[in-house]
């Protein structure tokens, strides 16, 4: 009887064993209230089989409970951690609530501008219309707005409209068409504002908010996110102009949004919106002049209503390795002056057509873009040592900056 009573235990503890190894084994997750009532099962029949139970018997049930609890560990390392997502989805969950927080302190600074133009009728009668329509950002208290030269452009008047619907007439400070930088302002109080920030602290692959408020749409300004692509890129828009020291993004910059915010995760402006590259491979691809270029000529338009710019009196043409290959240049990167216009800086300094300008005072000169780039920190009256190539060798000369004529290309 005492054989059975033995073999009738080892079959259940064997019987338990597999139980709670196999799911373990196969990667099935054992619930913990399967494992509490199995423990308990196996208590009760202990105690229903008396206190005479020979203590050889208690010690295979020490064994098969640390069998179970063995079992149970193999399960736990092996079935997946359910109660917490992915490294990466925290991580994006983290992003995503910044990036709100930056919204929620920016979106009220973004305004739309509608633009009115005069337009004729049949009888050539003038008739105000409706035209453009594109984004602006409040950066000052006293009514100030940051935008797109080529939102206001030829406009004969201006409605701002606010995020809290709030609309206002709007009136141009200022605009500097060879930026694309216009300044507006508004007459209001309790104006929300949008803090500028620095642009030259931005990194490849940081990632940038884009806001806009093209249409003044209920719900408030449009948000869209993305990294910054690239810095420093250089484009011409289809006006001519050269813009320079751009920000290159994906945060959608959608039609209508030009003269938004660029905005960090710090909730600071970095550039403003401009341009979409519309026939890029993929698309996707946006630029926003960078603040610290925009920044000092919003300045000069709110003090004077006019940038002042310094002034050499050359049309430029960048060197590139195709060119110097085809005329035999000695260099393969520069600035060549194409035209020299008579009685300017560089005429009287002894400039001369077909010098490849190298050099202007600290800065090496790669092309026409980092020409300007190296002319904006100069101020008028300033003479700065220019290094030219000319005929295979190398020459420098003292050129004193004046004021660009109005008219000046």
């Amino acid at each position: 009887m005492r054989k059975r009573k033995l073999s009738i235990r080892a079959l259940f503890v064997a019987v338990l064993i597999v139980m709670l190894a196999a799911p373990a084994c196969l990667g099935i997750p054992i619930r913990p209230e399967v494992l509490s009532r199995v423990a308990e099962r196996s208590t009760s029949q202990a105690k229903a089989e008396g206190s005479a139970t020979p203590q050889p018997e208690a010690k295979s049930n020490d064994i098969a409970q640390a069998q179970a609890e063995g079992a149970a560990a193999a399960q736990a390392r092996s079935a997946p951690a359910l109660s917490q997502p992915p490294t990466s989805a925290r991580r994006t969950d983290l992003e995503s609530g910044t990036i709100v927080n930056v919204a929620r302190a920016v979106r009220p600074a973004v305004v739309n501008i509608t633009t009115q133009q005069i337009a004729y009728d049949f009888y050539l009668r003038p008739i105000p219309e409706e035209g453009g329509t594109g984004s602006g950002v409040i950066f000052d208290k006293r009514g100030f707005i940051l935008t797109n030269n080529h939102v206001v452009e030829d406009a004969r008047g201006l409605k701002v409209t606010l995020p809290d619907g709030r609309t206002f007439d709007g009136k141009i400070v200022g605009t500097d068409p060879r930026s694309d930088i216009a300044v507006v302002r508004i007459d209001a109080q309790d104006l929300p504002i949008a803090e500028l920030g620095n642009s030259d602290d931005l990194e490849i692959g940081e990632t940038v908010v884009a806001i806009g408020n093209a249409l003044a749409l209920p719900g408030g300004p449009t948000v869209t996110a993305g990294i910054v692509g690239a810095l420093g890129r250089t484009i011409r828009e289809s006006s001519g102009a050269a813009l320079y020291d751009l920000i290159q993004t994906d945060a959608a910059i959608n039609p209508g949004n030009s003269g938004g915010p660029l905005v960090n995760l710090q909730g600071k402006v970095v550039g403003i919106n401009t341009a979409i590259a519309a026939n890029a491979p993929g698309g996707g691809i946006g630029f926003a002049i960078a603040i610290t270029s925009a920044r000092p000529i919003a300045e000069q338009l709110m003090a004077q209503g006019r940038v002042i710019r310094p002034w050499l009196g050359v049309v430029l043409q960048p060197v590139t390795p195709s060119l110097a290959a085809r005329y035999n240049l000695s260099v393969k990167n520069g600035a060549l002056i194409y035209q020299l216009q008579r009685n300017t800086p560089a005429a009287r300094a002894g400039l001369r057509r077909g010098d490849i300008i190298v050099r202007f005072g600290n800065d090496d000169i790669q092309d026409d873009f980092s020409f300007l780039k190296a002319l904006s920190k100069h101020r008028i009256g300033e003479t700065v040592p220019v290094t030219v190539v000319r005929d295979s060798d190398r020459a420098t000369v003292n050129v004193t900056l004046e004021e660009m004529p109005a008219n000046a290309q």
